[in-house]
């Protein structure tokens, strides 16, 4: 799942918080033992294979390296899909020990190619389960952070104009709303990508009519989020003409008046909830180094960091939110979903057929 260039601001407030709370180590993170004790040396590196939003707070990453004794070296490769890619082209030589951020829109691919090696974290928190791969029960890929990419609206412009909200994928093709709606692309673009795969598990095979009218509606196209967002729409600060754009469900949290309220919402019934996992990679160097990764990923503490780090909600149940995030990042209770096999399967036939569609 690749994150907004904007989004990826470097905050440690929430661990500040955890620390502050007397954690004088990192919860649930195995520092040695079991069946991979004569691989793990102290001093050894472990190299992560990741997307270019990876990030947490330095701090985080710092008391890992002390508790394990390992050095975590960080290898970025594009975005969930190039990452894959990666993976599967490399899985006979490597170049790391464990991945972080191929998500459930690309998964079965690697998981079919036999990229990764069998590892389930001995004490997954309680609610990670809501996040396996049906396929993989949680087997091989470990859940580690979800969002959604939903439709969002400038609830202040439609007040100012009189309007109702749209709240449907079936209001954005009505003449009420035409030449409102902005949107980054599904080929260039991982939320646009998610945004396809909305329209088609809500439509099934009508989905290329849903897109017809779309872009006959006034639909725009951009090549990214950054574009969509900053430049397009009427809240994202680049003075935009459109108050219908494509983004996330946590986008709300981000765009607070003086009052503290939001001035757009999210869409809850457009929704498409992105998984991102993390696994060991097979043929690894360090095997058990990265399933100290692993477990380091599902820790309190990182979970409690990655909505103000990565900007993506935590898998772990009960993990505090952010207060801005309690408020006004609000997730679908019934976000929509294609089976992550019949992704792999249709993927390419399906952006060909909307690349026909939308270029005409």
């Amino acid at each position: 799942m690749m994150r907004p260039r904007a989004r990826l601001q470097f905050t440690t407030t929430v661990l500040a918080a955890a620390l502050s709370l007397g954690l004088g180590s990192l919860s649930g993170c195995s520092l040695g033992g079991g069946d991979d004790a004569a691989e793990d040396h102290e001093g050894h590196e472990v190299v992560l294979v990741t997307h270019e939003s990876f990030h947490l707070p330095e701090e985080l990453v710092a008391q890992w390296e002390r508790e394990t004794g390992h050095a975590l070296v960080v290898r970025a490769a594009g975005d969930a899909g190039s990452l894959t890619n990666k993976l599967v082209l490399t899985k006979d030589n490597p170049t790391g020990d464990v991945v972080f951020g191929i998500d459930n829109t690309f998964a079965s691919r690697a998981l079919d190619e036999g990229v990764f090696a069998p590892y389930t974290p001995a004490d997954r928190p309680a609610g990670v389960e809501r996040f396996d791969l049906p396929d993989d029960a949680g087997r091989t890929l470990t859940p580690v952070d979800n969002a959604s990419v939903c439709v969002n609206v400038d609830t202040t412009w439609f007040a100012d104009k009189g309007i109702a909200v749209p709240t449907t994928l079936d209001d954005l093709v009505k003449p009420a709303y035409r030449d409102l709606f902005v949107t980054p692309g599904a080929a260039t673009s991982s939320p646009g990508m998610a945004f396809l795969l909305a329209t088609i598990a809500e439509y099934g095979e009508a989905w290329p009519d849903y897109w017809t009218r779309l872009i006959g509606n006034g639909a725009k196209l951009t090549e990214g989020w950054s574009d969509a967002y900053e430049v397009d729409f009427t809240q994202g600060g680049g003075e935009g003409a459109r108050p219908i754009v494509l983004s996330y469900d946590s986008s709300p949290a981000f765009t607070l008046a003086e009052d503290g309220s939001s001035t757009t919402a999210a869409l809850l019934d457009t929704c498409f909830r992105q998984v991102e996992y993390a696994g060991v990679l097979a043929g690894a160097e360090n095997p058990a180094g990265a399933k100290k990764l692993v477990d380091f990923l599902l820790s309190p503490e990182v979970q409690a960091a990655l909505p103000e780090s990565m900007y993506v909600f935590p898998v772990a149940a009960d993990t505090p939110l952010p207060e801005d995030w309690a408020r006004h990042a609000v997730q679908p209770t019934a976000p929509l979903s294609v089976a992550p096999e019949q992704i792999d399967a249709n993927r390419d036939a399906w952006l060909r057929e909307w690349s026909d569609l939308t270029t005409r």
